[in-house]
């Protein structure tokens, strides 16, 4: 990064050329010597050059930071505790952090992960030799240089903390790499810390996954201190070996030396191994490329899973104790506010550009035909549904009460977005810029009026009006321009629920009332047809990939059973089918209705105390004579999405299982870090499923196996108002909308890419 206007032209005689970062602590410039020689100095921020306390552990931990000259480190080169803004230089090595290292290029190899690992015990024993404790060993303190691994920062973070202890009670540290007694006692954290903060790296660089990531700092402090590990992914030896590393009690972890022997038994290059070329697709399947891989690297070689039982039943003290609940609230937040400052201002973050990598190369455009390629001209842009529009009404009007977050719908190239106190918009899918806004026909000084995106049909945008003042509601769903927004027609509707679908070439609209539902067309809104609703029934349309059908359960339980009506587009005529299977529709299969049945646990009403059983494939025409069902060996909890001939069900704590909806077998389940995420998303192809959360993180699962292929930061505050966050493709594009209103976009075969604010309108 360039120098600012603000920043120094030159520290200690150094003059400075770049910036390399900035962290919590201070900023670090590249400079050079009047030699020419290239270092990294780190300047301390003005808030802590004030701090006398500060500058005294500043000092002390120079002094002893001299001391260490090992090969995997970056050794001090010259330092000024007592300046204005105390600075240090150490040795500049090029080359990227363990944490770029891995978004660029995915998960470490075996014989890279050997390289790494013992490098990383290496540099932790010249650190502990001279009586210093890292405390902050992750991924951006770990330089990836041609020679080995370089540990940077050692010791500065035991200055912050012991700062702050004596201040505020932060500690300071990142929660996804931090030992229990970081949490628990950090005044009394030991060089065992940094051995549990070294495993936790390596699951991370085999993986791309923390053992203990979630989805707030303060989950991840609750998994550290009571949770076991998550090691989905870390292939055997070096499993064994972290597991060892992760015990919860600091005397339960092994000492350096021993674990640098327990490291060595794991493979080594060969001479004639055969790297996979860069070349080879990612459809060849895992076991073919395992075949070619395992005999080179693990033939002849000793287990290293006997080689940690035989270090377990030499140290009789090596106890798997998981501390009890007392860690309460107030010793989990310690630590905690820091790791949010850094993460909400992207500085010292694992990863810099927010985005997580899992195993497998980093996925591109060019290497692979998972990513159907984004539009010419798009930039990954982010604006909100609140932004000044170029036509129309140009600036958002907010209503009484808006709360929600954004509802959108997409055809080629546009976004159209409503929601909570939104007036509908037009948000350009290339470019981010806010096209239109349209007007609303429903006002009112103490109402709340909102507008929920229907979809787009025949170049009009079907949308449905909401207002609901002093406990009364009022409805209508109408149809505008997609190019100008203007309205074409209004028709009253029942405010809320699902009052409008489209089918084919028309709008289904329930009328007010309830009693009855009418068909128009979308552009013009001419009227078709009206057909009539039972008046002891309340009927929601129901989407389907043929005729349309209208879902009534009763209004009194026990008088009437439920019933479907099965409408004829051409004249609205339509019969009722009473025999319906046990349960609720949630899709269609092979033109047969997917009824899910379930029961509750008992402990309360919401999705979550749901336990689905079984399914039932039921042809409307043939009645329950041919209805299938397919009972489900597990149960399974959370919201259900059916997608391509699978049931997929999102648990509110991140779980993800995939279910055959022919065989009722369960495909896969993964364990996500990123709770209340929303229906799921696949492909064109089949290949990927996509997930967000209300706060905007996104996720990107293998559709056949679960694997998570990457995850992003999160792109907005989360807001718990029971909507669902949007997530839509568009021309190879991801469209993000979250709870407050934020709405973006992204490549999927680059999530990294930083986003831009959206274009403002000419």
């Amino acid at each position: 990064m360039v120098l600012s206007k603000d920043d120094p032209r030159s520290i200690g005689g150094y003059k400075l050329v770049d910036r390399l970062g900035s962290g919590g602590m201070g900023v670090v410039y590249l400079a050079r010597s009047r030699s020419g020689r290239e270092v990294a100095v780190k300047v301390v921020h003005a808030q802590y050059a004030e701090d006398q306390v500060f500058r005294t552990r500043f000092r002390r931990e120079i002094t002893a930071v001299r001391r260490v000259s090992g090969a995997f480190t970056a050794p001090v080169i010259d330092a000024d505790p007592e300046a204005a803004r105390p600075w240090m230089a150490t040795q500049y090595v090029p080359g990227p952090d363990l944490a770029d290292r891995i978004r660029v290029d995915g998960p470490l190899g075996d014989t890279e992960l050997r390289r790494l690992a013992l490098g990383l015990v290496e540099a932790l024993r010249d650190i502990h030799r001279v009586g210093v404790v890292h405390r902050d060993l992750k991924p951006a303190n770990v330089l990836m240089a041609q020679d080995g691994p370089r540990v940077i920062d050692f010791g500065i973070s035991r200055a912050a903390e012991n700062q702050t202890l004596t201040g505020t009670g932060d500690l300071f540290g990142t929660p996804p790499f931090m030992s229990p007694e970081q949490f628990q006692d950090p005044r009394s954290v030991g060089p065992a810390s940094d051995v549990f903060s070294l495993a936790a790296l390596l699951v991370y660089a085999a993986t791309g996954s923390g053992p203990f990531d979630a989805d707030s700092p303060y989950m991840t402090a609750h998994r550290v201190i009571n949770e076991e590990p998550v090691l989905e992914g870390v292939e055997p030896p070096l499993r064994d070996i972290v597991a060892l590393c992760l015990a919860k009690e600091p005397a339960g972890r092994p000492e350096l030396g021993e674990l640098a022997q327990l490291l060595a038994t794991l493979p080594e290059p060969a001479t004639n191994d055969v790297e996979k070329p860069d070349d080879v697709p990612d459809d060849v399947p895992d076991d073919v490329q395992n075949d070619v891989t395992t005999t080179t690297l693990n033939g002849g070689r000793p287990s290293t899973s006997r080689a940690v039982n035989a270090a377990v039943a030499r140290d009789g003290r090596r106890r798997w104790l998981r501390p009890a609940m007392a860690a309460t609230a107030g010793v989990l937040v310690l630590g905690i506010t820091a790791y949010v400052t850094l993460e909400q201002r992207g500085e010292d973050a694992a990863d810099g550009t927010g985005v997580r990598q899992s195993a497998g190369p980093s996925p591109s455009a060019s290497s692979s035909p998972r990513w159907k390629p984004v539009s010419s001209g798009w930039q990954p842009w982010q604006t909100t549904v609140h932004e000044p529009a170029a036509n129309g009404v140009p600036k958002a009007v907010n209503s009484y009460q808006a709360g929600g977050g954004a509802n959108c719908v997409t055809d080629d190239g546009s976004v159209y977005c409503g929601g909570e106190g939104v007036f509908p918009v037009r948000i350009d899918a290339t470019t981010g810029e806010t096209v239109w806004r349209a007007a609303s026909v429903l006002s009112g000084e103490e109402a709340t009026v909102g507008t929920y995106m229907i979809g787009v049909r025949d170049g009009a945008v079907i949308v449905l009006e909401s207002k609901f003042e002093g406990g009364a509601g009022q409805g209508n769903v109408a149809g505008l321009d997609a190019e100008s927004g203007k309205r074409l027609w209004t028709h009253p509707a029942e405010p809320g629920g699902i009052t409008g679908l489209l089918s084919g070439d028309l709008v289904l609209i329930v009328d007010k009332g309830g009693r009855s539902v009418t068909a128009r067309a979308p552009r013009t809104g001419v009227k078709r047809w009206t057909g009539q609703l039972p008046a002891d029934h309340l009927c929601d349309p129901f989407k389907t990939e043929g005729d349309p059908y209208v879902v009534c359960d009763p209004i009194s339980e026990g008088s009437t059973k439920p019933m479907l009506l099965v409408f004829d587009l051409d004249d609205g005529s339509s019969h009722r089918v009473t025999n319906l299977p046990d349960g609720s529709p949630a899709g269609t299969h092979d033109g047969q209705l997917v009824f899910l049945d379930w029961r509750s646990d008992g402990t309360g009403t919401s999705l979550e105390d749901m336990i689905y059983t079984h399914a039932a494939l039921f042809d409307p025409d043939a009645g329950s004579a041919k209805t299938k069902a397919v009972r489900f060996p597990d149960e399974h909890r959370g919201t259900v999405t059916l997608l391509n001939r699978t049931l997929y069900f999102v648990a509110s704590k991140g779980e993800v299982t995939a279910v055959s909806l022919e065989t009722g077998k369960q495909l896969w389940v993964t364990r996500t870090t990123v709770e209340r995420l929303g229906e799921p998303l696949l492909d064109e192809g089949g290949r990927t499923l996509y997930l967000t959360s209300g706060s905007g993180r996104v996720l990107a699962l293998d559709a056949s196996t679960g694997k998570e292929l990457w995850q992003t930061q999160p792109r907005a505050s989360a807001v718990d108002d029971g909507s669902d966050p949007v997530l839509l493709l568009n021309n190879g594009a991801l469209i993000v909308g979250t709870l407050d209103a934020t709405v973006f976009t992204l490549d999927p075969s680059r999530p990294q890419m930083k986003a831009v604010p959206a274009v403002s309108p000419s």
